[in-house]
């Protein structure tokens, strides 16, 4: 398990100040907001309590298109263009319309990280905020940072909402959980398992990555034990149960603007019910929030403006999440018996099928908004934009 990267003795000195934004979370979210607002002259702060790409906490796969267009294909370690799928009683095969590429987790993060050289890091536990009428001020384990601009990327906790439900806690939860282990070995296909043996209500998985895979469990109900059964499958598969990690898994989309604060990732619920995809969805609404941030601080748009945006953006997704919710719940009822799994799967094995409702799949966060927005500028030109903290708090 990942050690927290807590700054000690001499290390640990008093962190604070004055930004023009601070991300909270320096994962898959708060690294896409951050190559946003490169180059944009404000004064940016990326914190979180362990390093970047420090704690995987999940399979690490998403479709290769949005790994491409992100710049982000040297932490690729293997791709798929089929999906093969187990019942009780019969093994699918589906040839998918786009591939999918498993990655390494510390790898992508610093190439992510990369894209943004003007925008420093730090570690540090955020505890709170006190809100503002023009500043927040954010609450770690170092001191006390403050911004008018906040994004909330640490995760299913959602540490800095202020409704009256939150933090949401498990098991009683609207969360997944999902448990793997990572034993050292090859293999040519990704796998799933619908098979309730393993899992009443979820699925099973070995996903490969070059010289490791990565087998795993997941349920949507979060009373659910998922370590033996994890052991289970990967005694099946005939590799060790070691390197375990795992998560909880939030599957309903929840609010992306509260209280003049961005949440963006698993702390909006950004995590796609059903499949439990959370890397793209996570990197597509980052996208989008740092867009907005973007231009807050460059003076072309007010604070208020932008989070109304944003959370408009994110509630023009969620007929989509709660579609999958829907279909999650259909799986649930239907994985109680493995004959009714078997033959749902047959029907839909239909290749026109398949490339239908994949790519509708994928279009839910489409690779293409990746370069719908401008580029961050490169770390040469950043001088050339004025900063303006002004209009951040100005908007208020």
């Amino acid at each position: 398990m990942p050690v927290r990267a807590t700054k000690r003795g001499a290390e640990r000195t008093p962190l604070n100040g004055d930004f023009d934004v601070v991300i909270c979370g320096a994962s898959f979210a708060g690294l896409a907001v951050a190559r946003e607002l490169s180059g944009s002259g404000a004064k940016v702060l990326l914190i979180d309590r362990y390093e970047v790409g420090e704690r995987q906490t999940s399979a690490c796969a998403a479709p290769t298109r949005w790994l491409e267009d992100l710049g982000l294909m040297g932490s690729v370690r293997q791709t798929f263009g089929d999906l093969v799928t187990h019942t009780r009683h019969r093994t699918f095969r589906w040839h998918l319309p786009w591939t999918f590429s498993t990655f390494d987790y510390r790898e992508l993060c610093t190439l992510l990280k990369g894209q943004s050289p003007d925008v420093p890091f730090d570690t540090a536990k955020v505890e709170g905020i006190t809100r503002g009428r023009e500043l927040h001020t954010l609450h770690t384990d170092r001191g006390d940072l403050r911004a008018p601009l906040v994004v909330d990327a640490l995760g299913w906790r959602r540490v800095l909402s202020g409704a009256p439900e939150d933090p949401i806690q498990p098991p009683e939860a609207r969360l997944s959980r999902g448990l793997e282990v990572h034993p050292h070995s090859r293999a040519n296909d990704l796998e799933l398992w619908l098979d309730r043996r393993y899992v009443r209500a979820g699925y099973s998985w070995s996903f490969p990555a070059g010289e490791e895979v990565r087998v795993g469990v997941g349920s949507f109900d979060p009373h659910d034990k998922v370590k033996e059964p994890t052991v289970e499958l990967a005694g099946n598969l005939g590799v060790e149960a070691v390197r375990y990690q795992g998560n909880w898994i939030p599957h309903r989309i929840r609010p992306a603007a509260e209280g003049d604060v961005f949440f963006c990732g698993d702390s909006a619920g950004h995590c796609l019910p059903t499949t439990a995809e959370g890397i793209r969805t996570a990197l597509y609404f980052g996208l989008a929030c740092g867009r907005e941030l973007r231009a807050v601080v460059e003076g072309r748009r007010a604070r208020a403006e932008a989070l109304e945006r944003y959370g408009a953006f994110s509630d023009s997704h969620r007929w989509k999440f709660e579609a999958m919710w829907h279909v999650q719940s259909l799986f649930s009822f239907v994985n109680r018996s493995p004959r009714a799994t078997t033959l749902m799967m047959r029907t839909l094995t239909f290749q026109r099928f398949v490339d239908w409702s994949f790519r509708h799949y994928l279009n839910i966060a489409p690779p293409e908004f990746v370069s719908q927005g401008s580029p961050p500028a490169a770390s040469g030109d950043r001088g050339q934009v004025q900063r303006r903290s002004a209009p951040a708090g100005r908007a208020a």
